[in-house]
Order: C-alpha cells, then sequence, then structure tokens
C-alpha cells in the first residue's frame, strides 16, 4: 500500500509544477507568482496591505518586497488610509489594471487547458473543491447578502437538486412553503452565503414571521465542505442575526431523510414540536428560544 505522506507530497509536487509555482516569470508576465497574487488581490478589491498580507500569510519583509517591485513597475501606487496613517491602502494603476486583465485571461486559459485534459472532469472539479475547501477552512467568511443575487440563487438551486435526488418521491419547490425573498431580508429576515475564496459553499435564510418569531430555512453545505462544522457555524449566525432583530423563538422544519441535519438540531438545543404548517415535505419540526 502507498504511504499516505508520498501520496501527498506526491501531489504537491503535480500541482506546483502544473501552476508554475517556481517560475520566474509566471504565466510569462516576467514576474513570479508571489508577485502575481499581490497583483490579483488587489485587483479583486483587496487594498488594505496588512489584510493582503495576512490572506498570503506572508511576512512583512517579502510582503514589502514585492508591493515595491509593483510599484517600481508601475503597476501598484499606495496611499495612506483615510482613517489609521499607519496602514497603507494599494490600488491598480493604468497599467496594472491592463496587466491584472492579461493574468485573469491567461488563468482562465491555464484552467481550461487542465480541464480539458480531464477524463472524468466532474470527479476532478469535485476533488478540486473537496482540497481547495479543506486547505482553506481559515479563510472561510459568512456574508449576509440577497437571497435574489447569483451567489445566493445557485446555493438554493444544489439545495432543491439535492432534496430532490434525496427524497424517496423527489421534490418539487412550486408545492413546498417556499419562503418570499422579501422575508429574508432586513429588518424581517437575512440571507447568510459561506464563501471560500470567493465561491459560495453553503447558505441558510431567516424568514421572518409574527413578531418575536421566525423561520430558519434552507440550510445548506456543499458536499466538498461538509464535515468541519460549516453547517453548526452558519447556524450560530443566523441565531445571532435573529438577535439582532429582536427575535426571541425561531421553527424550522425537516425531513427525517436528511439524518445529517436532525443530529445538528439535536445537538444544538433544539426541541421537536408538533407540526406546524402544512408543507408536505417535512415530517420533523423544531424550535428554539433564544
Amino acid at each position: 500500500m502507498i504511504d499516505a505522506i508520498a501520496r501527498v507530497r506526491r501531489f504537491n509536487r503535480a500541482v506546483t509544477t502544473e501552476v508554475g509555482a517556481l517560475d520566474t516569470s509566471f504565466l510569462g508576465r516576467d514576474r513570479p507568482l508571489g508577485a502575481a497574487r499581490v497583483l490579483n488581490l488587489i485587483g479583486h478589491g483587496q487594498g488594505d496591505v496588512a489584510a493582503i498580507r495576512a490572506t498570503l500569510d506572508l511576512d512583512s519583509g517579502l510582503m514589502s518586497r514585492l508591493l515595491r517591485g509593483l510599484e517600481e513597475e508601475g503597476l501598484v501606487a499606495t496611499d495612506p488610509h483615510p482613517d489609521d496613517a499607519r496602514r497603507r491602502i494599494a490600488r491598480l494603476t493604468q497599467a496594472g489594471r491592463r496587466e491584472f486583465k492579461a493574468y485573469e485571461r491567461l488563468s482562465d486559459a491555464q484552467a481550461t487547458t487542465i480541464l480539458g485534459r480531464c477524463v472524468r472532469r466532474d470527479d476532478v472539479l469535485a476533488a478540486m473543491d473537496l482540497l481547495a475547501t479543506v486547505l482553506g477552512q481559515a479563510r472561510i467568511t459568512v456574508e449576509e447578502t440577497d437571497p435574489r443575487g447569483p451567489a445566493a440563487r445557485h446555493c438554493l438551486g444544489e439545495y432543491y437538486a439535492e432534496l430532490a435526488r434525496r427524497f424517496p418521491n423527489g421534490f418539487d419547490v412550486s408545492l413546498s412553503r417556499d419562503p418570499e425573498a422579501a422575508d429574508m431580508i432586513r429588518p424581517r429576515g437575512v440571507f447568510l452565503l459561506a464563501m471560500s475564496d470567493g465561491l459560495p459553499i453553503g447558505c441558510v435564510g431567516l424568514k421572518g414571521g409574527a413578531a418575536g418569531t421566525a423561520e430558519v430555512k434552507r440550510l445548506w453545505v456543499a458536499p466538498a465542505a461538509r464535515g468541519i462544522g460549516l453547517a453548526r457555524r452558519l447556524m450560530t449566525a443566523v441565531e445571532t442575526a435573529a438577535r439582532e432583530l429582536d427575535i426571541t423563538l425561531l421553527r424550522l422544519d425537516t425531513n427525517r431523510v436528511l439524518t445529517e441535519a436532525m443530529q445538528l438540531y439535536a445537538r444544538t438545543g433544539w426541541t421537536e414540536i408538533p407540526r406546524f404548517n402544512d408543507d408536505p415535505y417535512p415530517d420533523a419540526f423544531f424550535e428554539k428560544r433564544l
């Protein structure tokens, strides 16, 4: 049997070689990967220099050298933070924006080439999702968003598709008590997304109801992100939001087929109660006082 450590090291070598991590001219743009990653983060709106350094886990000396190199190339300019002169904010110059777009095109082309070599594309993508989520756990954020936005719709679509696969008779959202989007926007409720490096990997909604009462809806975590406590984290975040909205009683419904959800509610203080709606899909009902 091949040693697990050897397999991990083989994977590390394959990735660093494939993406050109050791090239002095990453993607042929005459600068190493480190400088390209700094440029990429600034281009994607991350301007705070300290935050960039933390995201890339760089020491201050290396961060200063990479940033100075980009400034000398005329790609980046830095200014004092408007509220704290000890902090710096980086921004792309016009030349920097052109370079950022060039990297985006080349990175997309590289990804397309890699996928083109995959015989089992879906399996490879699933493995990539799993590894990226596990390795990037510290960077997962929970963010409040509009339930009508594209990232929210993606998660809800995946959630409905999973229910259709797991329920014995399938799932038709038109037959379910699907909450209106307006009920999951402040001041009535909220919709939360778990984000991993810009990609949505989980969601949960809080549907406002009668005074002091709300329902937790549409808790979903991507398969690649399961087993790391993300569902519990989403539930904790939605409870915090409920308290901010002066909600004192939460309710939810689920189906006993979703055993992992049933276990989560049992472990986190939810009490099973009689049915409180006429939705045809749930067969278990819970509440929790805050």
